[in-house]
């Protein structure tokens, strides 16, 4: 339709404006947070970039209409406009006689933009405990524990212990959390036999991150407790400097956030048992998994 058509200067603008990592891997994110969008600082936190910085990239979204703000209080929370690259694929794929039906493009609607909504309370909503393993619970497992629990709101518990549990969680990692405004007091490298325990909390999830342990453990968790591999490559095996050794954790940060972006944001009351598994198997292959999540979900 006519009206779907944008001009070319604007077409140029949509993909400029994602032809940069920082700024696509932010309308990446506010996609899987879709209607409801996140605040800036919680953004430059996923992502793990300065606020200043970050800034710089949102404006740029904004100009492109690709991101769309609302005043909360002192905050202000942003949403992905997904209508926007919808039209300007719609005109590309035009020319080339098709259309958006003709390719799998989930997500992405040409109804009018919705300004970002706010998400609605859980109140009297069953909190889902989860519990993140690896061998040591000394990077992988204490980033994802971290992370949960500070996206998951009233919604979720996240705990997290592993089968040779380390002397402590990796330094470097605490330090990566703490720069990112989490409490890290409270962590410690511990036993998954901790949680099977009679007075332990009951699992609604026991979600495996390293392939070494993905097989274990077979210990008592309940029988409805969903399990899932979400393998991603431990940044504690990174050899090299400082500097190094940071970025390894800070991918592992950015790859282990957004997996549980996608997790929060799916729509546990309208799936049943095993649309659920099956979405926990589409998260296990997103960017960074190890050949084995990738080939356990398949």
């Amino acid at each position: 339709m006519a009206e779907d058509r944008l001009a070319a200067e604007e077409i140029v603008g949509i993909f400029e404006a994602l032809a940069q990592t920082t700024r696509l891997e932010a309308y990446r994110l506010l996609l899987r947070y879709l209607p409801y969008g996140l605040p800036a600082g919680d953004i430059a936190r996923l992502l793990a970039v300065p606020h200043n910085t970050l800034s710089t990239h949102i404006a740029h979204l904004e100009r492109a209409g690709l991101v769309l703000g609302r005043r909360e209080g002192r905050s202000v929370i942003y949403a992905a406009n997904s209508s926007k690259l919808g039209h300007a694929l719609t005109t590309v794929l035009a020319d080339l006689g098709a259309s958006l039906d003709d390719v799998a493009l989930p997500g992405l609607t040409l109804a009018a933009p919705a300004f970002p909504q706010k998400r609605p309370k859980s109140a009297g909503k069953r909190v889902r405990n989860v519990l993140f393993l690896c061998s040591g619970n000394a990077a992988r497992s204490i980033l994802a524990e971290a992370i949960l629990n500070r996206e998951g709101g009233d919604r979720f518990r996240a705990f997290s212990a592993g089968g040779r549990p380390a002397e402590r969680p990796e330094p470097i990692g605490v330090e990566l959390l703490s720069s990112l405004g989490y409490d890290t007091r409270a962590f410690r490298s511990k036993s998954w036999k901790e949680f099977t325990k009679p007075d332990a909390p009951r699992m609604d999830f026991v979600i495996t991150l390293c392939d070494d342990i993905c097989e274990q453990p077979s210990g008592p968790w309940p029988r409805n407790a969903l399990r899932a591999h979400w393998g991603v490559a431990d940044p504690a095996l990174v050899k090299g400097d400082d500097v190094q050794k940071r970025a390894a954790f800070m991918e592992a940060y950015r790859r282990i956030g957004a997996r549980l972006t996608a997790f929060v944001n799916l729509p546990f009351e309208s799936l049943d048992r095993a649309g659920l598994k099956s979405r926990l198997a589409d998260i296990a292959t997103m960017e960074g998994a190890t050949e084995m999540a990738v080939n356990g979900a398949a």
